[in-house]
């Protein structure tokens, strides 16, 4: 047994930076990982559908490039090489977790907790003398239907050499959105079945249909308000999806079925016997200092089930290195989803609001009226705010549009510091022409 200050199982984004933050500061720390490093995020989540939602955004600037005096033709997409590309971003991210964890012990294997304080790796055993951290994320889930097993997850969609030539995706939260807008960039004829009223149910109702309406255009089917039912495959290996619409059993049918659905937590064997308590969703449960139930074990990130995005996970982390619960509030944590356009948003949504009895006001701003934007050539978009009547703080904000994940990070340092809206543009000068003029 080797005794040492902390062992966190998991190196995703909570897991590694939690370990440099404790490594790097002189304590003994272990950090666990049975698969490559970076987690779910680095390998088979947010980077790699990044790098092809790059590749998707590529394509369809080309495809617009005459508008800007360009004569440019497409002679067909290239998936290996876009693809080859995605793996390279990973291998070199990868290289520098490691480089990021270097004062930790890195062990590569599946954890088992043995008790409060003990962890064993294969036959190696370490015993902690102040923290275990359970950091070990989330993993596609499935509904519960007939032929469920026909359909591909993300996973899978990321693994696979090449694309299919028509999707179906069940799921219109982040994961489903996201390969929409991919596919349908890289040729790829796509249908959502969101069960759902609107598309992207935790963003603003209101700015959620307006993506739906720009995707559409696009060329994406969306369908909203169907219950998936079944799954069914034929004979010549397309997929059948039936599901309940509003005048009853509707058939569409596609060469391959992404089950987009959300993710359910990842929990090491033996948490439960040690006495954890696990919800019955099978979350770990934690308190505002993500320790559990048996004092000394922790668990940060999707398997707690707070707030299932990497950079929240990162936040968690802060908050046992620093051991400042203040560091993490789920209203200050955005969201956002790379289609294009991009969609971000942070705060609460206008029926949180409600619900609550707070009084606000809308501001709208449209990135028609942006100098920036109008000459990008990406004028369709909008901001959405929501400001307190009172003080005329912005209470949440809700971006559509190119760029929207990077102007939502000073929506969120606005909302943070409750900066009246009127006077934004006192206490900031923005440069000119920008995207970022949007909030102002």
């Amino acid at each position: 047994m080797q005794p040492v200050d902390n062992i966190i199982i998991g190196a995703g984004p909570g897991g590694y930076e939690l370990a440099a933050m404790l490594a790097n500061v002189g304590e003994s720390t272990v950090l666990v990982e049975r698969s490559a490093p970076g987690g779910t995020c680095l390998n088979r989540g947010c980077i790699p559908t990044k790098c092809l939602c790059a590749s998707a955004e590529a394509v369809l600037n080309a495809r617009k490039a005459d508008q800007f005096g360009i004569d440019l033709a497409i002679n067909g997409i290239n998936y290996p090489v876009a693809r080859q590309r995605m793996l390279d971003v990973i291998a070199n991210l990868q290289q520098g977790v490691r480089a990021v964890v270097r004062n930790a012990t890195y062990a590569e294997g599946s954890a088992r907790i043995i008790s409060h304080n003990t962890v064993a790796v294969g036959e190696e055993q370490f015993i902690a003398s102040k923290r275990i951290v359970i950091a070990t994320g989330s993993e596609p889930a499935r509904l519960p239907i007939h032929g469920a097993e026909l359909a591909v997850t993300s996973d899978d969609v990321l693994a696979a050499d090449h694309l299919p030539a028509s999707a179906i995706i069940i799921g219109g939260g982040v994961i489903g959105m996201e390969f929409a807008s991919i596919f349908n960039a890289l040729c790829v004829e796509t249908t959502v079945v969101e069960y759902c009223k609107e598309i992207l149910p935790p963003f603003d109702p209101d700015m959620a249909k307006r993506l739906r309406s720009a995707l559409s255009r696009r060329g994406i089917n969306i369908v909203v308000g169907a219950a998936v039912e079944s799954i069914a495959e034929n004979p010549d290996g397309s997929r059948t999806v039936t599901y309940q619409g509003k005048r009853g059993p509707v058939e569409i049918t596609a060469q391959t079925v992404v089950m987009a659905v959300g993710r359910r937590p990842v929990v090491p064997e033996g948490t439960a016997e040690a006495g954890v308590k696990i919800s019955k969703r099978g979350f770990i449960e934690v308190d505002e200092r993500m320790q559990t139930s048996v004092p000394g074990i922790y668990a940060i990130g999707d398997c707690n089930g707070l707030l299932m995005l990497a950079h929240a996970a990162t936040a968690q982390a802060r908050v046992i290195a620093e051991e400042n619960p203040q560091l993490f509030d789920a209203s200050r944590v955005p969201s956002v989803v790379f289609t294009t356009p991009e969609i971000a948003m942070v705060g609460q949504t206008p029926a949180a609001l409600d619900a609550a009895g707070i009084a606000y006001n809308v501001v709208r701003k449209t990135f028609a009226s942006n100098g920036k934007a109008c000459a990008m050539g990406a004028a369709d978009g909008a901001a959405k705010l929501l400001v307190d009547q009172t003080t005329g703080a912005i209470l949440s904000a809700t971006v559509l549009g190119t760029h929207a994940a990077d102007i939502i990070a000073e929506a969120n340092l606005l909302l943070t510091d409750r900066v009246p809206l009127a006077d934004v543009p006192r206490r900031y000068i923005h440069a000119h022409p920008t995207i970022s003029e949007i909030l102002i």
